[in-house]
């Protein structure tokens, strides 16, 4: 019920927040089923795919998320060192998020150029990188979990 008396000009950062958040995930779903198809079939195509999809809508997603995340905690006005659990993790799954997003950008898109040169066949560099998409995916379900249920 405390969402339902937030004032109104916090109505915009939470929806830039939670669209980001949206498309963070979509965008998260879509790679690293290009990346999981890509190990039996066109590897080269999947992972072009996904690796354009990281770039493309996972990484702006994420900057859209993260000043939406930003700006609507400026405005909660929370005692520092007093913030809800569910906070503490949304800022963890974040910042190493950020990181893993940043590490699988970069071996995706060795591995896209690998493949390019190589005329085919299959990619270590790709599987790693949708073992890496799905443990981002895993960590922000876990967010979304935190920021809708407010555990603690």
């Amino acid at each position: 019920m405390l969402a339902a008396i937030r004032p109104d000009s916090w109505n915009f950062p939470l929806l830039l927040h939670v669209f980001g958040a949206m498309v963070l995930v979509g965008g998260l779903v879509t790679a690293v089923t290009a990346l999981i198809l890509g190990w039996r079939r066109d590897t080269a195509a999947y992972t072009r795919f996904a690796f354009w999809t990281l770039l493309v809508l996972v990484l702006p997603a994420y900057i859209v998320m993260r000043v939406g995340a930003e700006w609507i905690f400026s405005k909660e006005n929370f005692v520092e060192g007093q913030e809800p659990d569910w906070i503490g993790i949304g800022y963890i799954t974040a910042d190493l998020g950020a990181l893993l997003i940043l590490i699988t950008l970069i071996v995706t898109g060795i591995a896209n150029r690998r493949l390019r040169s190589a005329d085919g066949g299959t990619s270590v560099l790709a599987r790693v990188s949708a073992v890496l998409t799905s443990i981002i995916l895993a960590a922000y379900i876990v967010a979304m979990w935190a920021m809708s249920a407010k555990p603690g």
